[in-house]
């Protein structure tokens, strides 16, 4: 019932020849994303739309949120396996996040998007990504269901990666010992990938959101391997930055997560085409709160003012990163106290991005 993988070689490579074009036009690819850029990588729908088993796949299964060196360590072993076999990288994700569904009010804020965790796949040299969606009839399926029946016979891996917290299946029935035992069997061998540390503690996502709930964005970089970015669109506020003499950009958030109330030296770079073209940036100041010189009780918004940058924002898709955390938001006694103190966040903003 259950042949050995490398006995189905040479029929699983003809029919990923024969059937590759008819099996793309089944998958969802998300390839024109809203910003115009195009993703190289296979985005497939649920393990359900696969035609055939993929290419001799290494496989790697789990939520992924915010691809932390922690994913990074697991995905760059993929990859290079992989590689070594000829075969392809091949992510197994969840969309929307198990807790979503299954436990909407302790769901935790998720640090990417959808459309962030594709292009970062890309980015770590990942071939596909099968999102599987995931609904409370999808989570009734079993440990043993999902490893003999999405894994061995759907994808069909020859080589399965997982991190050491790794369950799955029902009520998180699946071990990884279980899946040690039973890969093998399969055809499939399964390798254990330990954790990552930094700062004498393992890298996950719970930890990266407790530092960017207290405004240290550095610290949060460090396990990200990058500067934590917030994705959106450019909306119209009230204007009251333009009148001061420092634009802002006011950003309406696609991600889950801002940091703390505060003000944060970084980057804002454009996303779609236009004037300024995609891809220009500028070094940002950028204040995550409530504005509490000009109101008591204001709605939590983020703000950057790009430094010498002149022009019209609105509307634009732009990614803000958050670098370097500056100072705590506060109450100025007028205008002027507060533009002086603009002038210096600018001013220190561009010291720390510059020595960056």
């Amino acid at each position: 019932m259950h042949e050995d993988l490398d006995d189905r070689a040479d029929e699983q490579e003809h029919q990923q020849a024969a059937g590759e074009e008819d099996d793309l036009s089944r998958e969802q690819v998300a390839r024109e994303r809203a910003h115009g850029r195009s993703l190289a990588l296979r985005v497939i729908e649920g393990a359900q739309a696969l035609e055939a088993p993929p290419l001799r796949p290494v496989v790697t299964v789990g939520n992924f949120d915010g691809i932390h060196l922690g994913h990074q360590a697991i995905l760059a072993t993929v990859v290079e396996r992989a590689r070594a076999l000829e075969g392809q990288a091949l992510v197994y994700t969840f969309e929307p996040h198990p807790r979503k569904v299954l436990q909407p009010d302790k769901a935790p804020g998720l640090l990417v998007t959808l459309e962030q965790k594709l292009e970062l796949l890309e980015a770590r040299g990942v071939d596909a990504v099968i999102v599987e969606p995931f609904s409370r009839e999808f989570a009734r399926t079993t440990a043993e269901e999902f490893v003999r029946g999405i894994l061995h016979d759907r994808i069909g891996p020859r080589e399965v990666y997982v991190g050491y917290d790794f369950h799955f299946g029902r009520d998180r029935e699946g071990s990884m010992r279980m899946l040690t035992e039973v890969g093998p069997r399969l055809g499939f061998s399964v390798t254990i990938i330990p954790e990552v540390t930094v700062d004498e503690g393992d890298v996950n996502s719970t930890r990266i959101r407790e530092l960017l709930g207290g405004g240290e964005v550095s610290r949060a970089a460090s396990m990200l391997g990058r500067p934590y970015v917030v994705r959106g669109r450019v909306g119209r506020g009230d204007q009251r930055g333009r009148g001061l003499g420092f634009p802002t950009a006011n950003l309406e958030p696609e991600n889950e997560v801002l940091p703390a109330v505060g003000v944060y030296a970084g980057w804002l770079e454009l996303l779609d085409d236009g004037d300024p073209g995609r891809g220009r940036r500028w070094p940002t100041v950028t204040n995550v709160g409530r504005r509490p010189t000009f109101q008591q009780e204001g709605a939590l918004v983020a703000e950057a003012h790009c430094i010498g940058f002149e022009g019209d924002l609105y509307g634009r898709r732009v990614d803000l990163s958050f670098v370097h955390h500056l100072r705590e938001e506060r109450r100025f006694d007028g205008v002027e106290a507060l533009k002086s103190q603009i002038r210096a966040d600018a001013a220190e903003a561009q010291r720390l991005l510059e020595a960056t």
